[in-house]
């Protein structure tokens, strides 16, 4: 995984409080004082440490000047991870004997945590475990405590991505505390910093808007990734395409949503809506034989862009198209507060990457068109467009002739959702968890277990007729079933035709562009208005009890 670029942007409200990577904390001569009083024995594993560390320095200083992903730089830096692994045995021993600091690891491996998130997080395991910091609140030396409250931060991102929510929240605590010890022990310029890094943390682990309830009233935390049994299966006999979904852009540039480290909360949930359930080994029946089921191909490769400049978009595109395998899709997910010019009515512009004034011709200059993608319609591309000026993406034009899909939101809803922005999109939430975002569209705040449960298995059965509604269908375009061989395409496809059916029996959305819409266009009167599709939505609504937010006489009252 990638994190996006800085560029003409905004600064970041609440950037994690970093130091220089020259700074005496990242370099070989950390601790000179101690260097006597090491064993011979272990002199070469400290030397080796020594060496690595000061040549991640340099690998990480030229990462910044990296034009593509995949270069030479980002092997070496593999390479160096597998050093480091190789060095473990010895260097946790020496580690823990006193000539040197419990907290040394983290100023090294932690820059490797997007790119190896396993390892990562068991690397941060240990070193909760093991206690290595636990005498830096000893001393009277606040960089040290920054060196543990970075290291703290680094571990909640790499949780986060790996959806270890109930982790999270325990982390979020113990940051918590050990804020408020340092502020209260120095006097430093940066704590308004990390108080605001809490408050980030924090508001966007509480950005769902409904949650599930244990008997005891305790918050289930929920999976949305992709499980075994959670893609409709398709018809005997049904001929689609065999593409498969290998890459996926995911762009966040929405002012004002909620986000932590760079990655906002719409981001976080396409991430999680394209990432496969691991798999449990031990849990697995040793009567399974290995040929009895194929092996689940990887998850897509992703690449996190937060607020880039056009440039640096074009960058990745241009990189991940070229390294696009044969038969295989390139996924583009725009999260982007819509650009509008200012003297004509047209839909140009979707979105900004600059520090220009919204709709000056600056910013227009600097914004994605659609026209800026026909380039890459050579290839098949998936594109999901969430933004305020999604429509400018109806009349895409396929030069090509290449499997293009366009999934667009609404450009308007109603004033109680866009009170709920901040906290993320409703049409992405609907793309990550239908149900969530159903109970947040009829303002249920928290639903019990055995009902969220029964409501799971209900939509299943309405996943697996929209399926066959859309592979039945004589007028839908074959663009459609051309992705429809992908598990998370047909997935997307299926949960957009849903929010699509409920959003146009729900009172409160009346407007037509209150209304998801798609390029190609969908045949309505098979999909989205189909007569059955209308009565589960309904039946879905009587089961939460909130029928009376829906039209109940199908076509004739919209």
């Amino acid at each position: 995984l990638l994190f996006g670029c800085r560029g003409e942007r905004e600064p970041a409200r609440a950037a994690i409080p970093t130091k220089p990577l020259d700074s005496p904390h990242f370099t070989s001569g950390m601790f000179p004082e101690a260097e006597d009083d090491i064993p011979l024995g272990e002199r070469k594993t400290v030397t080796d440490f020594c060496y690595l560390l000061d040549k991640s320095k340099q690998l990480f200083n030229g990462l910044r000047y990296v034009q593509h992903p995949g270069s030479s730089v980002n092997k070496m830096a593999s390479g160096l991870r597998l050093a480091k692994l190789r060095l473990d045995g010895g260097l946790d021993k020496v580690l823990w004997t006193p000539s040197w600091r419990r907290w040394s690891p983290s100023g090294v491996w932690a820059k490797l945590e997007t790119s190896y998130l396993n390892e990562a997080f068991s690397f941060y395991s240990a070193i909760r475990q093991r206690s290595y910091y636990y005498q830096v609140n000893k001393e009277d030396r606040p960089e040290l405590v920054v060196k543990k409250l970075r290291y703290y931060a680094r571990y909640i991102v790499v949780c986060l991505l790996l959806n270890k929510m109930d982790l999270v929240k325990v982390l979020v605590k113990e940051l918590s505390e050990e804020i408020e010890d340092y502020t209260q022990r120095f006097n430093t310029e940066d704590q308004l910093e990390w108080n605001l890094v809490l408050q980030e943390v924090a508001a966007f682990i509480e950005a769902d808007p409904a949650v599930v309830l244990n008997d005891n009233n305790s918050v289930l935390v929920t999976s949305n990734r992709l499980q075994d049994g959670s893609v409709p299966p398709l018809e005997q006999g049904m001929v689609v395409g065999q593409l498969v979904l290998a890459d996926a852009l995911i762009v966040g540039n929405c002012n004002n949503q909620v986000k932590f480290s760079e990655l906002t909360v719409d981001m976080f949930r396409m991430l999680q809506a394209l990432e496969r359930e691991p798999v449990n080994l031990a849990t697995q029946t040793s009567k399974q034989e290995p040929s009895e089921k194929p092996a689940k191909r990887e998850n897509p490769h992703k690449y996190l862009l937060y607020k880039p400049t056009f440039s640096q978009l074009y960058t990745f595109l241009s990189a991940s198209f070229k390294e696009l395998p044969a038969n295989s899709v390139l996924l583009v997910y725009l999260s982007a507060t819509g650009v509008f010019p200012r003297c004509t009515g047209e839909s140009d512009g979707d979105w900004t990457g600059s520090r220009s004034e919204p709709g000056s011709d600056a910013c227009f200059r600097r914004s994605l068109h659609p026209g800026d993608l026909f380039p890459f319609t050579r290839k098949p591309l998936f594109i999901i467009v969430d933004s305020s000026n999604s429509t400018a993406y109806k009349n895409f034009s396929n030069l090509f002739g290449q499997p293009l899909v366009c999934l667009l939101s609404p450009t308007v809803y109603p004033k109680s959702v866009q009170d709920q922005s901040q906290r993320g999109s409703l049409f992405t939430l609907f793309l990550y968890s239908p149900l969530l975002g159903f109970s947040s569209v009829c303002g249920l705040s928290s639903v019990r277990r055995g009902l969220w449960e029964r409501a799971q298995d209900f939509l299943r059965k309405v996943f697996r007729d929209i399926g066959q509604m859309l592979t039945r269908s004589r007028s839908i375009d074959q663009a459609f079933l051309q992705f429809f061989g992908d598990e998370f395409l047909r997935l997307l496809l299926i949960r957009f035709v849903f929010c699509s059916a409920a959003l146009r029996l729900h009172k409160l959305f009346r407007e037509s562009r209150s209304f998801p819409e798609s390029y190609p266009e969908l045949p309505k009167q098979d999909t989205v208005e189909s007569g059955l599709l209308q009565k589960q939505v309904l039946e879905l609504a009587a089961m939460l009890d909130v029928q009376s937010l829906f039209w109940d006489d199908s076509l004739e009252s919209y």
